[in-house]
Order: C-alpha cells, then structure tokens, then sequence
C-alpha cells in the first residue's frame, strides 16, 4: 500500500465512526471491508483477475460461514440482508466498467456485466444450497479446510502458480509467453485463510462462537487488518463489534499515535533500508565481509519495521473503528533468547500455530499407547511447526530452510535452557554479572536471527550458501 492509500483508509475509519455510532454500524463496516478488497487487489497481467479474485474470497467466506453456522443461524432472515448487500456491492463494482476504461475501484476495468451478474447468481446459489442444511456435516468441513489449503499451494508454490496462470492467460484469450508465477498476486489470502481455518477447526471441536453472516464477513475482510494482519480470533472480534463504546479522546489521540508511528516505520524507516536491504540483486554484486554484514542488517531492520509499521497502522485505524487488535511485536530484538524472540515477534502468527498445529501434535504424541521421548517430541514439534511457518510465506526450499533454521535454534536453546537454569541460581542478589549474561543472550538471539534472514531474504540455497560464505570472509 502506498501513503496516501493508507491515509485514505484511516480517514474513512474515523468517517465511519464519527457517523455510524451504532444503529448502520455493522452495515458501515461490511460495506467499507467489501468496497477495500477490491479497491486493495494490485494490478495484474491476467485480464479481470483483480476482480475475480476478491469475488473468490467473498465465494470462501461464504463457504466457510455456511458449514460452520449452526442450523439456527444459516436460517436467519437477517443473513438475507447480508447477502443483498455483498452481491448489490459486487454489482456495483462490475458497473464501474461504464464509468471508466480502466478501472475506478479495480486496477483495470472490470468484466462484462453478464459475467458479473453470473458470479452473483453462483453466490447466491451457494448460500440458498445450504441453508436449510438441518445439521454441521463434518466432511464439508474437511472439505473447507482441503480447499483452502488448496488454494493455498497454489499460490505459493512458483512451478503451480506458474502453471495456473498460463491456463489463466489461455482462458482470458491472452498469450502465454510472458506468463509467471507473479501474475497470481491475491492480496490478502493469506491472512484470511488463516481466519477461515481458524473458524473451521474451531467448529470442529466445538468451540465457535454462534455469528451471523455479516458479523463473519466484517471478521474475515475486516479492512484495517486485511492485508497484513495481525491475525484476531473470531470470539475476540465480536465482542468489539456487538459492543461498540463511543469515541474517546483516549481512542483518538491513541489511534492517531499507533498511525504516526506505523506511518514512520514504514514509508520513513523500512523504506530506507530497503535501499540497501540484502536482496539477491545487492548479494551478488557486493564483496567484502563488512559491507555484506551492512546489507544484512539492513534487511534484519527493514523487515522489523516494513511489519511491525503496517502492524501499528492497522491497529491505529481499527481502534478508531472502536476495535483494539491483538499487538503483533513486542521488541522482539531485544529478547534475551530464541523462544522470547518468537513470543513476540509476529505474536499472532505465532500463537496461531502454537493453537493449530505445536499442542494438537504434542497432545497426539504424549497420548500414545508407546511412550515416546518428551526430548523426540519437542524436537519434532518445534522443527515442524517452524517449518510450516517457512512454507506459510512462500513453498520454496528458501523458506523451508529458514523455517528449520529457527526450528533448531528453538530446540538448541530449550535444551541449553535446561542445563544451564540449576547454575544459575549463582546469579541471584549479583545485577552486574545478571545484565551482562542478559546483554550477551540478546546479542547472539539477534545474530541468531540476523543470520536467518539470509535465508528469507535470497531465492535460492546457493546464492545463500555464498552469502553465508562473504559473512565469514570466505
């Protein structure tokens, strides 16, 4: 996003707020998040994908809400307003072609009105199809869940993605010489697919919260936080939306403050850095071990504040909107070891896992008929789970790598840990020798990181390897 859409998001966030104080609240907010994803979506090579793909997301949520809304809930006349509303916005955005040939809420003109009113007769057919569904049939909820991940792998794996948008180019009667695994940029999936999954497993034991369409969709597409996160749970969410308190100087000046900062961070700061950030342009071209250490650092900062600068704009607008966000970074490089780095960088992400995959996978292995090493499990836990983390961004060997990477460093510290805790009890009543084993804990925990990011930032494992190598002068 640039400034100036930033800007133009958080002026409608306080509109919005100032306007609709709580009779149109929810109507206000579903109706600005629909207008956003689309308005969002960057321009693409394939024809009409910028609109097809936000129509997809809304065809997910949809999906997702039917097979986890309970029987009660999917009857509700009130979801029919809703459902008005998303295909009227829909509507509207195809008719933006007339207005413009090249597009007014989508980077390019919208398809033919034909096959808009198409899409919005398969929505409307999808909901009507299980409405009067009498129960939760659990395999529709694998299903969801098979599909996003679907999806999911086709994003972020280069040789489908790749493959996808040839078909893509072959279907909107486009050539297919210059076709690529960039032209498929769905702005915002990830985030949502992690809401979505979230609802879904939740659903399946039992833990969902009774919502009705609109509250669903404002949770899912909720606009401050759609692009970047950080990722709220959907109980949490709720409670801020049904219970709207009126604005406050406090909520004001605290909306404003968390938006200066982000702004800062962001278009100030990590923008910056990016001028000399490692990047596999810079990485081949540089020489000596001291100017790579700088590119290195360079990066470690730059991606602290690009995220956590975009972190603090969404949770300014949203508080604003009278929603306080889950806090997504901690100072994270200021942790005194590799466990307190993850607990605070990317917080949400984090416990998101920790919820879905880390304790589901350990309850399974501690619950065995066999019992099994409490030291195999954590090791297999946490290479696992930081290996999926890697794959999160991007399905390439890269992301795996850094992924193992934090995982080892992880299971190393635990194990260094729990030796080392008995000595010290030394250290008890001495704060000199205390902060100094603290200040050393924080510098290698950053280096530990720093180095990672080797990782993250390059395409390939050689072009890293070489990195790698210039950093330790060889």
């Amino acid at each position: 996003m640039t400034i100036l859409t930033v800007l133009i998001l958080a002026a409608i966030a306080l509109l919005l707020r100032l306007t609709f104080r709580l009779r149109g609240r929810g109507w206000a907010l579903l109706i600005a998040s629909l207008l956003a994803i689309f308005w969002l979506q960057p321009s693409m090579p394939i024809r009409n994908l910028d609109f097809w793909l936000p129509v997809l997301t809304l065809f997910l949520t949809l999906f997702a809400w039917e097979i986890t809304a309970s029987p009660e809930e999917r009857l509700s006349d009130h979801n029919l307003a809703t459902l008005a509303i998303i295909a009227g916005v829909i509507l509207c955005v195809g008719l933006t072609r007339y207005l413009s040939v090249t597009g007014i809420l989508t980077p390019s003109q919208p398809p033919p009105t034909w096959q808009v009113l198409a899409g919005i007769v398969l929505l409307a057919g999808l909901f009507f199809a299980m409405r009067s569904a009498k129960k939760t049939i659990p395999a529709l909820l694998w299903i969801g869940f098979t599909l996003i991940l679907g999806f999911f792998m086709l994003l972020k794996l280069p040789g489908l993605a790749g493959l996808t948008s040839s078909g893509l180019h072959l279907l909107m009667g486009q050539s297919t010489t210059n076709a690529s695994a960039l032209d498929i940029r769905w702005l915002g999936f990830s985030y949502v697919a992690f809401r979505l999954i979230h609802t879904i497993r939740d659903r399946q034991s039992g833990r969902l919260p009774q919502v009705s369409l609109q509250e669903y969709f404002i949770y899912v597409i909720f606009f401050p936080s759609f692009t970047a996160g950080p990722i709220d749970r959907i109980e949490r969410f709720i409670t801020d939306l049904r219970q709207p308190v009126p604005m406050t100087s406090e909520d004001l000046g605290e909306g404003a403050k968390r938006l200066a900062v982000g702004l800062f961070k962001k278009f100030v700061v990590a923008d910056t850095l990016g001028l000399i950030a490692l990047s596999a342009t810079n990485a081949s071209q540089v020489q000596g071990a001291g100017w790579t250490w700088l590119l290195l650092y360079a990066f470690t900062f730059q991606i602290y504040f690009d995220f956590s600068g975009y972190t603090d704009v969404a949770i300014g607008m949203a508080r604003w909107l009278g929603f306080r966000l889950p806090e997504n970074f901690n100072h994270p490089y200021l942790k005194p070891n590799l466990t307190l780095f993850w607990n605070n960088w990317h917080i949400t992400l984090t416990q998101w896992f920790r919820a879905y995959f880390f304790n589901p996978v350990t309850r399974a292995f501690r619950s065995a008929e066999k019992p099994i090493n409490p030291v195999f499990i954590l090791l297999v836990t946490q290479l696992g789970t930081m290996l999926l983390i890697g794959l999160w961004h991007g399905i390439t060997w890269n992301f795996a790598a850094w992924g193992l990477w934090h995982g080892l460093g992880l299971f190393l510290q635990n194990r260094w840990s729990n030796w080392v805790r008995p000595h010290l009890t030394t250290l008890e009543g001495r704060p000199v020798p205390k902060a100094l084993l603290t200040g050393l804990g924080i510098l290698l925990t950053f280096h530990y990181v720093a180095l990672g990011w080797v990782w993250f930032a390059l395409p390939t494992i050689h072009l890293s390897l070489t990195v790698f190598g210039k950093l330790f002068g060889g």
